[in-house]
Parts: C-alpha cells; sequence; structure tokens
C-alpha cells in the first residue's frame, strides 16, 4: 500500500431536515481493503453515494486518485464511473438487465470496456464459477434467487477491473456460509483487479478479510481498529464518541486527568426497563399451507412435494441456504406465481385455480408482503408512504403509529430519498403493517439493520403475530429473527 486513493476531509452532506455526514474524514491507501460499520442511518451509505459520484458533499473535500469528485460533470463523470468505478450498490437487482443472462450481461459489460469477444466470454465464464453461478449462468434475473442476483451483481462490478471498488451491504441476503465465500471472493477479486475496496456491512464477519476497519457513527468516524488494535477517533473540535455497549445506559461521564492522558468512568443505569417476554404462542387456525408443492425453472427444480402449514398467531421463520427457494416460496404464497404442482391455499382460497385479477384482491385484502430490495417511491415522505398503501388497499390504519412501531417516529415526515437504507428498510416494514394483514410475508426483512434495529424488527413481527392473531411468515438466515420463531422450515 502506497498514497492514498481516496482523501475525504470535513465531509458534510445536509438533506432538507436532517445531516447524513457531520465532518466526516478519512484516508483510504492504494490496494487497500477497508470495512466500515455503523448503524443504519449513521452516513455509510452517503459517504459511498459521494464516491461513487452519485451525490455532492454540501461542505468539504473528496478526491479519488487526486481528481476532485466536487467538479467531476457530464462526460468527466461518466468516463470516472466507467473506468475507475466498480460499484455494488444495496440495490443488487438494478444492476442487471432482466432480459439478458447473467454471462450474456457479463459479456456485455466487459465489451462496452473494449474486451474482445473470446476473452470476454472466458472472462464471463471464471467470475461466474468463481461465485458459484456457473451452473446458472444462462438464466435470467427472473430465475435466480436474491442471493445469486447479488453475486451476480457482484460480478458485473469487479468485471472490468475498476481502481476503485466499492460495495454497500454486498451480503445482505446471503446465509452465513455463502456471506463468508463472498468475503473471501471480493478480497481475491478486489487484489486480482488490483482494486482499493471499501466494503460497507453491518456484518462482523466481514472483518476477517479487511485491512482496516472503521466505525462511523452520527456522521463521522467514531473508531478504527487496525493490526488488532481499536483507537478511538478524535474528531476535530476534540469530538469522541465513545462505544454505547461500554457505557450501560449512562447518561453522564466522568473525565478526569490531564493533556496527554485522560481517564472517563462511568456509572451504568441499573433503572432501564427490561424487554417483557412474549408469551408462547397459542395454537390457531391455519391461515395458509401449501401440499405436495412442486416448483421448476427450466431444468432446476426448486420444490418437489414440500408441505407447510402457517397458523393464525404465530412468526414461523423460513431458513435455508442462498438458492433453496425462500423468496420463492414466499411469492407462491402471496400469489405472484404459481406452483408447477401442488396446492397453495391462503384463507381456503386455492391461488392456482383463481385468475390474476383474484389473486390480487386476496393480497389487497389479506396479505402484507415485505418483498427484497422493496422499491418505494422517493419523493413521498415515510408517512405518505404508509397512508398511500392504505388508500390503495382502501382500508382504514395509522400511518403515524406504524412508524412508531419500526422506531421511525421521528422521521415520519422525512423523504425516502433522504433515508438511509435501513430506515426504508422499516418504512417497507411499516407499510406492511399498517393494513393489519391477516397473512404477513417478509422477505429479508432485517438484512440491511444493525443488530439493535434487527432484534426490535424481528421481536415486532413475533409481538404483532400475538396482538392481530396474523399467520407471519419470514424468509430470513439472520439468527436474529430465527432465535424469536415459534416454528422454522428449514429448505435445501
Amino acid at each position: 500500500m502506497s498514497a492514498a486513493a481516496v482523501e475525504a476531509r470535513d465531509l458534510f452532506r445536509l438533506y432538507e431536515s436532517s445531516v447524513a455526514l457531520r465532518g466526516l474524514s478519512l484516508d483510504v491507501a492504494q490496494g487497500e481493503l477497508l470495512v466500515v460499520f455503523g448503524p443504519s442511518g449513521s452516513g455509510k451509505t452517503t459517504l459511498l453515494r459521494i464516491l461513487a459520484g452519485l451525490d455532492r458533499p454540501s461542505a468539504g473535500t473528496v478526491t479519488v486518485f487526486g481528481r476532485d469528485l466536487r467538479t467531476l460533470r457530464g462526460r468527466a463523470l461518466g468516463e470516472y464511473r466507467r473506468r475507475t468505478l466498480g460499484y455494488a450498490d444495496q440495490h443488487y437487482d438494478r444492476a442487471l438487465a432482466p432480459e439478458l443472462s447473467a454471462r450474456a450481461f457479463l459479456s456485455l459489460r466487459l465489451g462496452l470496456a473494449g474486451v474482445g469477444r473470446r476473452e470476454r466470454e472466458a472472462e464471463a465464464d471464471r467470475l461466474l464459477e468463481r461465485v458459484g453461478l456457473r451452473d446458472r449462468a444462462d438464466a435470467p434475473p427472473s430465475e435466480l434467487s436474491g442471493g445469486q442476483q447479488q453475486r451476480g451483481a457482484l460480478c458485473a462490478a469487479l468485471a472490468h477491473r475498476p481502481r476503485l471498488f466499492i460495495a454497500d451491504e454486498p451480503t445482505g441476503e446471503l446465509d452465513a456460509a455463502n456471506a463468508s465465500q463472498v468475503y473471501t471472493l471480493i478480497r481475491d477479486l478486489a487484489r486480482e483487479a488490483g482494486a482499493t475496496t471499501i466494503l460497507v456491512s453491518h456484518d462482523a464477519r466481514s472483518a476477517d478479510v479487511a485491512d482496516r476497519v472503521l466505525q462511523i457513527r452520527d456522521g463521522r468516524v467514531s473508531s478504527e481498529v487496525s493490526g488488532g488494535v481499536t483507537q478511538s477517533v478524535v474528531n476535530r473540535g476534540g469530538w469522541l464518541r465513545l462505544p454505547e455497549e461500554l457505557l450501560g445506559g449512562a447518561e453522564r461521564a466522568r473525565i478526569a486527568g490531564g493533556v496527554g492522558e485522560i481517564s472517563v468512568s462511568v456509572e451504568p443505569r441499573d433503572d432501564r426497563p427490561e424487554e417483557e417476554p412474549l408469551p408462547p404462542a397459542e395454537p390457531g387456525p391455519v391461515v395458509a399451507e401449501v401440499e405436495g408443492l412442486e416448483m421448476r425453472y427450466r431444468a432446476v427444480e426448486v420444490f418437489d412435494g414440500l408441505g407447510l402449514r402457517l397458523p393464525a398467531g404465530a412468526l414461523t421463520v423460513i431458513t435455508g441456504p442462498s438458492g433453496t427457494g425462500k423468496s420463492t416460496l414466499l411469492h407462491l404464497l402471496a400469489g405472484l406465481r404459481l406452483p408447477t404442482a401442488g396446492d397453495v391455499r391462503v384463507l381456503g382460497h386455492a391461488l392456482e385455480r383463481l385468475d390474476a385479477t383474484e389473486r390480487a384482491a386476496i393480497r389487497r385484502e389479506s396479505v402484507g408482503l415485505v418483498a427484497q430490495g422493496a422499491e418505494l417511491v422517493p419523493f413521498l415522505t415515510a408517512r405518505e408512504t404508509v397512508e398511500l398503501a392504505l388508500a390503495l388497499r382502501g382500508v382504514e390504519g395509522d400511518a403515524g403509529a406504524a412508524l412508531a412501531e419500526v422506531g421511525l417516529a421521528q422521521l415520519a415526515d422525512q423523504r425516502v430519498a433522504r433515508l438511509s437504507s435501513g430506515e426504508r428498510q422499516r418504512v417497507a416494514v411499516a407499510r406492511a403493517l399498517a393494513a393489519r394483514p391477516k397473512l404477513l410475508l417478509a422477505d429479508e426483512p432485517t438484512a440491511r439493520l444493525d443488530e439493535a434495529n434487527a432484534r426490535a424488527v424481528a421481536r415486532l413481527l413475533r409481538r404483532l403475530a400475538r396482538s392481530s392473531g396474523a399467520a407471519v411468515a419470514v424468509a430470513s438466515h439472520d439468527p436474529l429473527v430465527i432465535e424469536q420463531a415459534d416454528a422454522t422450515v428449514a429448505l435445501g
């Protein structure tokens, strides 16, 4: 590692009613793999968007390989993104062309970079082999699981061998084994390409491949881990962020010492309210079930005779490695897809016997769905997003209360475009909860959330099942969700 590839000084990013970055400064050396941690809303994604040229700082400076990103416009900005940058966005599905197979899309990306036909086809197959998708090379995105799409998007971001590779939660929808493999692949592929890498994550396992780890809180770098040594970072003006887990809920700290040596001590609070244990689920009627379920994509068999029952008042978690059909099962239960064979019944209705309009009516009246990478209208506020969903369903509901349930009461009137990805995820959960559906389906609802918010959402889903009598089915590999389950179904 030598000269700095990325230099940021006193970055601020202000929005209409919020501040994402508050004087953030960092240096990233050429060839370094930097992992950035931080809670939802701390400014991680905003930092990556600025480095990608998709956003501009309100104040401060940022350079990449000596180029001032604040001055890039038009063709120069396009050239920077095309040649210098590789960006694996949280919304990985946007990086794939729906009409092209994985191999064809990668070959196209390489062709646009000037690579010859034979070389680009061989390189596309090599990349797909590295991420475990060689046998799915001819499949379009619609026939890939969320995790498989995510790995394909990773290949697309690295195919042209960028000098700077940035990845935002690149393993959000992957199980632990696949996530660890992808982190190793990111390290290996980035080194092969000679890329400087900045990886944003909530997953502690990502630190295993890092040269250095930064923690961002409140829009500033708060601590750094390098060579096994953790140091708190003192920002301009003497601003120092102490890890909350060390404070024990204390609201005041005693500081002693003098110049060059200080000590901090606290008295942990013992009056913090404890979480009330939720009562065990009482057996309720079956809201949804599948019997003899079969599902195939071309020659790929997803299910072969699967059976499942979802009772009212219970949280059922569907687990399994990436590509085993978790998302597909939720889509079948929502009537968005039809099985190759077998029965799918929701509230007594056999979905495979209904037409698209009839299935849509059942979804509108009785089903809530939180999909992976849920798309929200960027210019609406969080409250308007939930109110619109209620209006389209034609049902009564309290948007403010739904947002409060997912910890977003203070951001209810913030536009979606100004929210972090984790906050948007919680808006999507609130949108589904507000109508109090009889069947709630959630696909990796904690994938982009920090531990505290993930735990809160998992408990919320279980509590909702109890209080509303809904059947809640969640596809997840998050242990925080699984520990709240009344029942688990393992696929694969």
